[in-house]
């Protein structure tokens, strides 16, 4: 009877302990419930709070870009009108520039028409000697230039600093990429070219030297370009376009580091071909603080005559010739308006009245080379990569 009470006994109290653990059990379960119920609900707020903030901040933002749509196109207006004040002004700016009497870049000591030192005190028969001496010394080139009758914009080539010129006796226009190198480009025309994909499509000239500097030119059916020998030492060679030879080659005094224009120190001297022929610009040294310019035999390269222009290297950037008067064309180092600021005549004859003070339509940067043709009465030059024609508007010399 005993062993059967422990055993009842025994029993009660493991029910008794199974059922502590499964209350035990269920209530954990569902403490545990209650707290992810509550966590549940909690993330429920949040993320009604965050999606009603995102509603908020989205309407904001949209708020934000209609204000900044709105800014703009009020800026965009201003900007045009801006623009249009720019254009009045650049327009107001040329008309001031035509009627300003401009400066020369003369000697007043030398310019007996200015100082009307013409022998007044002398013999009549003497006077009339002097006059028709010094009008013979200009009657076969009577030009210069009055001003800039319009602008083309032909297209884009290139290199932003190049050269292009076209032979005044032929229609061919000529390529120069770059500052140096020992290849050409041609075409036949100025429409081929325009019409052209590039430098590729054209007739490329293999030089049999490298051509140094944006001072080339092309007149007759010759190339005239510049080679730099040595340190100190340049070189002018002319090569026969049609035969595919080197015709003559000459040593100029020069020191080949020298920079001609301040602006393009790649260019130590600038040929220049007008109505008289064959023109060499240079600084003798880089001391030399003005142009020189020298007249050359096309045929032999001989040079025949040398003159100091009184035109300042400092902030030239390109300058062509045009019937014997030397126009330089200044800018800034932070590219501005370029302008013809200095002149010089050979024969003396430009006196301040006459000498034009041109300003270059505003375009993209600077010059790095402007080529004078004397057929066409046009420049061509070469702008940050753009090549540009400029029609000149010419009149005839006081004294001519």
């Amino acid at each position: 009877m005993k062993p059967l009470f422990v055993v009842l006994v025994s029993t009660a109290w493991t029910l008794i302990g199974a059922q502590n653990y499964y209350q035990g059990l269920m209530d954990y379960l569902e403490n545990r419930l209650l707290a992810i119920e509550d966590r549940m609900q909690l993330w429920d707020v949040q993320f009604h709070r965050y999606h009603t903030e995102m509603l908020d901040f989205k309407k904001l933002t949209a708020q934000a870009v209609e204000g900044l749509r709105n800014d703009h196109k009020m800026m965009f207006k201003d900007l045009e009108g801006a623009s249009a004040q720019v254009d009045r002004v650049e327009r107001e700016m040329d008309y001031v520039e035509t009627q300003t009497s401009p400066r020369a870049c003369a000697n007043k000591a030398d310019k007996v028409v200015e100082q009307e030192a013409w022998g007044l005190q002398e013999r009549e028969e003497e006077e009339e000697e002097d006059w028709e001496e010094l009008h013979s010394k200009v009657s076969d080139c009577v030009e210069i230039i009055s001003g800039i009758r319009s602008v083309k914009i032909l297209k884009r080539v290139g290199s932003p600093k190049g050269l292009w010129t076209r032979d005044p006796r032929s229609s061919r226009v000529y390529i120069f990429n770059g500052t140096s190198g020992d290849t050409i480009y041609q075409f036949n025309s100025v429409r081929d070219f325009s019409r052209s994909m590039g430098a590729t499509s054209s007739k490329n000239i293999k030089l049999p030297s490298e051509w140094n500097g944006l001072g080339s030119a092309v007149y007759n059916g010759y190339l005239y370009y510049i080679k730099k020998d040595t340190d100190t030492d340049a070189q002018v060679v002319k090569y026969d376009l049609l035969s595919g030879s080197v015709s003559e080659t000459a040593m100029f005094p020069v020191e080949s580091h020298t920079s001609l224009y301040n602006l393009n120190p790649e260019t130590v001297a600038d040929l220049a071909a007008d109505n008289q022929g064959l023109w060499l610009l240079y600084a003798p040294s880089d001391s030399e603080p003005n142009i020189s310019l020298a007249k050359m035999d096309p045929a032999t390269l001989d040079i025949e005559q040398i003159w100091d222009t009184r035109c300042p290297r400092e902030n030239a950037e390109a300058a062509f010739v045009v019937c014997g008067t030397v126009y330089v064309v200044y800018n800034t180092r932070l590219a501005s308006r370029s302008r013809v600021q200095c002149v010089f005549d050979v024969n003396d004859m430009v006196i301040n009245e006459e000498a034009p003070l041109l300003y270059f339509p505003r375009r993209y940067g600077a010059h790095a080379s402007l080529k004078y043709n004397p057929e066409e009465k046009q420049l061509y030059g070469w702008d940050d990569g753009y090549q540009i024609i400029y029609r000149l508007t010419m009149k005839r010399k006081l004294l001519a």
